[in-house]
């Protein structure tokens, strides 16, 4: 991933024009919590003996302002989360647009996206920007989120995969997805059962516009960010098991694990996806 642009010169860039109308203080503060986390992610990688590159930052835009979120996509970011499909909505009504009229003045300006390996990516698509839907999704909620995003983390039943297989089939989508495991136990964590997580994925396998990609769990929240690893290494053996079964003709290949308090050892233990917002946008 790249890190913020710090290109030096006399003349104004055209992003820093666009910057102007806001704080310039917030701006690099923005920039500085974007190189710290990449920075971290790229040490945690190579602890693990992989690439930077092979690690995809979703920014976490729930409690961060449209501007932020405008001065990160500026950067080069394209992969944005939200847990709240009203909220997806919202923000990807504005976000995309702006994002949109920004890749016309800017066609030639490089995307940290060219560097990810494709094998790891969402279906490709010309998208500027990349919708991941990291939160409990309702039935209800999903028809209006399932055209926008790329990626679903949260996949935790049969009825709500044949609710996306519905929605695809009317509209003539593919919707990828993660399964949402339930790894730590704990009552109030969302995620389907460690014994269901196959049989889910084999049931989703046979549908025409749902694709499963993966796997996502989420750790117990603690005070001491290595109490998950255990959870994380749980799911990184089911993801392994599944992945040997040859489930999704080789695109089973995604491990959504991980956000700010404990995405370093998410990393540690085989996570390509990591979830984090509080970092980048915290006051």
């Amino acid at each position: 991933m790249l890190p913020p642009d710090r290109r030096r010169g006399p003349q104004k860039t055209a992003t820093a024009s666009r910057m102007e109308g806001r704080s310039m203080t917030e701006v690099a503060t923005l920039q500085e919590r974007y190189a710290e986390v990449t920075g971290r992610i790229a040490d945690a990688a190579q602890r693990s003996g992989r690439r930077p590159q092979d690690v995809i930052l979703v920014a976490v835009t729930k409690y961060a302002e449209p501007d932020q979120i405008k001065t990160l996509v500026e950067m080069g970011h394209r992969h944005l989360g939200e847990s709240q499909a009203q909220q997806l909505e919202q923000r990807a009504a504005i976000i995309d647009e702006y994002a949109q009229r920004l890749r016309l003045l800017e066609r030639t300006r490089r995307s940290n996206i060219a560097e990810i390996d494709p094998s790891l990516l969402p279906a490709e698509t010309d998208d500027p920007v990349r919708w991941h839907m990291i939160g409990h999704l309702q039935r209800n909620k999903a028809k209006k989120i399932a055209p926008l995003v790329r990626l679903v983390h949260s996949v935790d039943s049969l009825r709500l995969a044949e609710e996306l297989q519905q929605i695809g089939l009317k509209k003539d989508i593919d919707i990828e997805v993660l399964v949402q495991v339930d790894c730590s136990g704990e009552e109030t964590k969302h995620g389907c059962p460690l014994p269901a997580a196959f049989p889910l994925a084999e049931q989703i396998e046979t549908m025409a516009h749902v694709h499963v990609r993966g796997l996502m769990t989420m750790a117990p929240h603690t005070d001491n960010p290595e109490d998950a690893r255990p959870v994380f290494a749980r799911c990184r053996e089911l993801f392994d098991e599944i992945k040997t079964t040859g489930i999704g003709e080789g695109k089973f290949n995604l491990l959504s694990m991980g956000m700010t308090a404990d995405y370093e050892i998410g990393i540690e233990e085989g996570a390509n996806i990591v979830r984090v917002g509080s970092a980048l946008f915290s006051s």
